[in-house]
């Protein structure tokens, strides 16, 4: 059984495109639940996937809403996996649209009795506002992106896979922590993919980068151990200089994006932003 688990915080906006892209999955081999774990919603959140109910069940799929009044991203996961009843995991969020054959896809990866993650191929959606679509240009394009198997917005494991931690801990980055839990070769790519937003505008670029860096130091301070697993390809100076002569305009956001970040390291790092 495949267990869907989607953290939401003040998603009205979104949850229901969401769910409505899993009701229009292909059909799946194995039973399906998907768990909205909606946390400290001040929104319509709740009713807006409740709403959703007929659409999953016309697919076969169970579909349970819980309204948790303490927040935190983490703290809804946790509760999600305590009534999860499926071997498999699938952690998504509540801002991502899955193609037709992903959640099939990532099934069939999680079989077995040996460890495995999983995502899809993740396309960065086409922002709204021209310096979040320039800084995109460069963004898309990066190595780990294109090279890796990043799980931003997606990531599964199998019952194997999942016995490698108890509860999710209270960090900042809960793909990278779980990413890195696995080697390299028991993580996998799907050909099917999602698209995933980025946040609009300068400064929620550079609030949104700073608090993945300090998510990312987070994990290793905290588990060294899991760094062993980290295999981030660099960018390599001719690809640069590449991707610097086809998107200059792209080139020069996502740099001043980066010198920002470095030059003002710890300012608002712990505060989330949502810029959609």
């Amino acid at each position: 059984m495949i267990s869907i688990i989607i953290p939401a915080n003040n998603e009205e906006q979104m949850i229901g495109r969401c769910l409505d892209a899993l009701a229009r999955s292909d059909a799946t081999p194995e039973p399906v639940e998907v768990i909205v774990a909606a946390n400290a919603c001040q929104d319509r959140t709740v009713q807006a996937a409740q709403g959703r109910q007929t659409a999953l069940k016309a697919r076969g799929w169970a579909l349970a809403v819980l309204d948790l009044a303490e927040g935190g991203k983490m703290n809804a996961m946790n509760r999600a996996d305590d009534i999860a009843q499926g071997d498999k995991r699938i952690y998504l969020d509540a801002d991502v649209v899955v193609d037709p054959a992903l959640i099939g896809q990532i099934g069939r990866v999680l079989d077995g009795d040996q460890p495995r993650y999983a995502s899809g191929s993740v396309r960065i959606a086409q922002p709204e506002t021209w310096v979040s679509r320039a800084y995109r240009q460069i963004y898309a394009r990066v190595p780990f992106f294109a090279q890796d198997v990043p799980g931003c917005g997606v990531f599964a494991v199998n019952a194997a896979g999942r016995k490698r931690w108890g509860d999710f801990p209270d960090i900042i980055s809960d793909d990278t922590f779980v990413r890195l839990s696995f080697a390299p070769s028991e993580r996998v790519k799907t050909r099917a993919g999602y698209d995933w937003p980025i946040v609009e505008g300068f400064s929620n670029l550079i609030k949104v980068r700073r608090r993945q860096n300090i998510g990312v130091d987070q994990v290793g301070a905290l588990y060294p151990d899991l760094l062993a697993n980290d295999t981030k390809p660099r960018m390599s100076i001719p690809m640069l200089l590449g991707l610097m002569l086809r998107h200059p305009l792209g080139f020069v956001v996502y740099a001043g994006v980066a010198l920002c970040v470095k030059l003002t390291p710890d300012r608002d790092g712990a505060d989330w932003i949502r810029g959609r």
